[in-house]
């Protein structure tokens, strides 16, 4: 059975639609670029970050979903390489390990925007097709404070190279307490 392509409203005023999404989460890669496929684009899926260095060299998209980490590099590489062959590449950098330092870089090197993962996918589209001078809207669905906190202790835990004695001892909190919290699954 073949889906329907549609063009989404506010792609309208774009005549270039070549899309790259990346990420190394090969079903999640899918599903969005079929998702972003329904809405008018142009997709090219790939799920590392070297395949999506050689879109970027060869044929760079006007558009890109890049994840921010990946088992062979960085999303903001490819980022980079975009920036060096197309300038007006609007790209949007998803993230399961939100924080601000990676933010700030990710808006730096050219990025529209910077989302959480699970990130909604019309919010997606809201940051691939603002205007320049546009501020986004704020997500229908965000992160709840106990996932933002949940996110933030995973993330120091990754940084101290998953070691629990130091990762308690930067975020201030007893061993064991950290021990209880890394047991449990993730707060939605």
């Amino acid at each position: 059975m073949e889906t329907a392509v549609s063009l989404h409203p506010s792609l309208e005023r774009f005549e270039d639609r070549t899309l790259m999404v990346l990420d190394d989460d090969a079903p999640f890669c899918q599903r969005m670029a079929r998702a972003l496929t329904q809405r008018g684009f142009a997709v090219s899926a790939v799920t590392s970050v070297s395949e999506a260095k050689d879109i970027a060299r060869l044929n760079p998209p006007a558009f890109a979903v890049l994840d921010l980490r990946l088992e062979d590099g960085s999303g903001l590489e490819v980022l980079e390489v975009l920036q060096e062959t197309r300038e007006d590449t609007r790209a949007v950098i998803l993230t399961g390990y939100g924080a601000l330092a990676t933010a700030v870089a990710a808006v730096k090197a050219g990025a529209v925007d910077y989302l959480a993962k699970p990130a909604d996918i019309d919010d997606i589209m809201k940051a691939l097709t603002a205007q320049r001078d546009e501020l986004p809207e704020p997500p229908e669905n965000p992160m709840s404070a106990d996932r933002v906190r949940w996110e933030h202790i995973q993330r120091v835990y990754e940084l101290c190279d998953h070691n629990v004695s130091e990762t308690a001892r930067r975020l201030g909190m007893h061993r064991r307490t950290l021990q209880r919290i890394l047991a449990k699954r993730a707060p939605r």
